[in-house]
This record gives C-alpha cells, sequence and structure tokens, in this order.
C-alpha cells in the first residue's frame, strides 16, 4: 500500500506532524521535541507510539515541509493532505493537487484557504480551534487581572511587617462598624467589568480574547486593517473602530498581532502618548511591537497605567532589567500558550481528524 503524503506548512509546531509520521524523520529533531515536551510529558516516546497506534491508515506517511507558495505547488502534486497555516490555498493549488483528499488549516480561521473552490471540488477543509491561542487568551487575562488586583506587588503578603515592606500601611478597621475588608489597605485595586478594552487584531487570539473579555462584562472595540463581517462581530460582542479611537478611548488595550516587520515598533512614543491617560497596555505578540525605550519613558512619565508582557524583549531575560523597577509592570517568561499539552493535544486532533479523511 503506497504511503499517504502530506504537504505540511514549515511552522515550529506542524514539525510535529513529521516526527509522528514520517519515519525518515531527522532522529535529532525527534530529540528535539523529546526535550521541548519533557517538563510537561516525560514520556514523549510512549506518547508518540500511543498516537500512531490510533492512525493506522495515517501512519507511516511522508511528510514534506514546506515554506512558500513555490515549494507548496511543487510539492502539492502527489499530496493528499496539505497542511496550512498561513500560505494561501485556491484555484492554482487545486490544479495541481488532483489527489488531494482534504485541506487541513492549523487553526479556526481559514481566510488564507478559498473555501468556494475547495467546495467545488469536493475538497473538505478542516480547521482546529487551537487550545494555545486558548490559552493566550486566558493569559492576557491573568496579566490584566494580576494589574488590576495589583498581584504583583501583593501576593503572599499577609503579614503587616510584609505588607509594611511592600510600602503599604496595614491596619484593621474598626469591627463593631465596619467589615474588615482590605484591611491591608491596597490603594487603585480596579475592576474589568465596565471598562473598555481595545484589541489589537481580532484573529485566532483576539476573537479568543474578545469572548472572555464580553464574559467580564467589558466594553470591547477592536482594530486591524480590515472590518470583520458584522455576523463575526456580534458572535464576538466586539466593535470596530480605527486607531486612534482604540488609543484615546480604552481603559485596556491587549496586542494580538503577529510580529514582523510591519508590526515592530507598532506601538512607539507617538502611538504611547495618544493612549488614554492611566491606560494599561498587556503585549501577549512579540515584545517588538511596542518600543522599548518608548515603553519605559510612557511608564516613568505615568502616562501609561501599568503594562504586562509576555514573551520578553530577550530570552532568558536579565534581574536587572529596567521594566522591572517599575511596581505597575507584570512580566512573565513566555509561557501564554501553556502546557506544552496545548500543542501535543491540537496535533492529535489534526491527524485523527485526517485520518477519518482516508
Amino acid at each position: 500500500m503506497t504511503k499517504p503524503v502530506l504537504v505540511v506548512e514549515d511552522d515550529p509546531f506542524l514539525r510535529l506532524v513529521g516526527v509522528v509520521l514520517d519515519p525518515a524523520t531527522d532522529p535529532a529533531r525527534i530529540a528535539a521535541f523529546a526535550d521541548f515536551f519533557a517538563h510537561d510529558l516525560a514520556d514523549f516516546d510512549g506518547w508518540l507510539r500511543q498516537l500512531r497506534s490510533r492512525l493506522p491508515r495515517l501512519f507511516p506517511a511522508a511528510v514534506e515541509l514546506v515554506d512558500d507558495t513555490a515549494a507548496l505547488h511543487a510539492a502539492l502534486g502527489s499530496a493528499d493532505f496539505a497542511v496550512l497555516e498561513s500560505l494561501s490555498f485556491g484555484t492554482p493549488e487545486l490544479a495541481v493537487a488532483r489527489q488531494l483528499k482534504a485541506v487541513q488549516k492549523y487553526g479556526a480561521i481559514a481566510s488564507n484557504i478559498d473555501l468556494a473552490a475547495c467546495a467545488a471540488r469536493k475538497v473538505p477543509v478542516l480547521t482546529l480551534r487551537r487550545r494555545a491561542n486558548i490559552a493566550c487568551a486566558e493569559h492576557a487575562f491573568a496579566l490584566m487581572l494580576g494589574l488590576s488586583r495589583r498581584l504583583q506587588r501583593i501576593t503572599n503578603r499577609i503579614s503587616s511587617a510584609s505588607l509594611q515592606a511592600a510600602g503599604f500601611a496595614p491596619r484593621t478597621y474598626d469591627r463593631k462598624h465596619t467589615a474588615n475588608s482590605n484591611w491591608a489597605r491596597i490603594p487603585g485595586i480596579s475592576l474589568l467589568h465596565g471598562t473598555t478594552l481595545g484589541i489589537i487584531g481580532l484573529g485566532e487570539i483576539g476573537r479568543e480574547t474578545a469572548l472572555r473579555a464580553a464574559a467580564f462584562g467589558m466594553n470591547i472595540l477592536y482594530h486591524q486593517r480590515r472590518q470583520l463581517p458584522t455576523d463575526i462581530e456580534i458572535a464576538h460582542h466586539a466593535h470596530y473602530a480605527d486607531f486612534d479611537t482604540i488609543l484615546e478611548s480604552s481603559d485596556w488595550i491587549v496586542i494580538c498581532l503577529p510580529g514582523n516587520a510591519n508590526t515592530r515598533h507598532l506601538f512607539d512614543a507617538q502611538r504611547l502618548a495618544r493612549m488614554k491617560p492611566g491606560a494599561r497596555l498587556i503585549n501577549i505578540s512579540r515584545a517588538d511591537i511596542v518600543e522599548r525605550k518608548a515603553l519605559i519613558s510612557a511608564l516613568r512619565s505615568e502616562h501609561l497605567g501599568g503594562f504586562a508582557l509576555d514573551p520578553l524583549y530577550e530570552a532568558p531575560g536579565r534581574d536587572d532589567d529596567e521594566l522591572l523597577q517599575f511596581e505597575n509592570v507584570l512580566i512573565t517568561p513566555h509561557i501564554a500558550a501553556q502546557p506544552r499539552f496545548n500543542a501535543l493535544n491540537d496535533i492529535s486532533d489534526l491527524l485523527t481528524g485526517l485520518e477519518e479523511k482516508l
């Protein structure tokens, strides 16, 4: 029986498709992935065996990684499946993919795939709601809640001495007359409910963020290059606004954009200055979307009310990083998409879905 052929966009996580399916995969890559998952999955080989046992028709397979349109076209002639994240797929690709059984989008939004052209050829288009995107949205809220409740200043400070050491003035209230809530006398705690959230980029992570913001009772604005159809806006409780309106009216801004030449330093000194005084900025995308020097100036002037970041400007970071000197900054070491089981389970779902199409 001829082995299935998968053409897979060369993404760091999609390389795992070859690790699972293709016996010709470089052992060094298999070892690298075992190390990559080790802190959450001790027995990577056991996971591979278990998943392969559920793929009797798909394993073993030939997996070809492609990183541009030309390579995609060159590989599609013998492909049973195309697995794509950002590469475009439509009539030109279908013309050379004569035995294609399905196109798999590595994500939930298939805007890079011509659905009508695929339907006309009766080629199913499969999508995947990625757990890593859900995790990033959850982490955005962990960072927002951390800043709104001042957790970076008060976590594990439960004694008067430790609170005083942090600069607070704890003192219990007169219980004959009042409750004793916030006897630590922490000022500046705030709600998310009723505030305005501006999401920059309502893609996969941005939409997951919007769904959670609606549950918190936030007013949701979004901005990106193109406004989305009304039904998508309604489903995510989001309203389109121009960039300046987002900056000027949002109490919180969450950046959900890819890191590339177009987004580098998108938040520069001018845009940070246009933000609503006291607003807080959450960056769960690439660090350099926010210009570091301008960020530090905005924090120092107190125009920016707070900042949270994951991932870092450099990894590993430094204990003397100037950002750590600010009391309204919360930074985590590139953990937003965790745990690793998000990726493992996503790839497992993706492959079992393709198995069903054979």
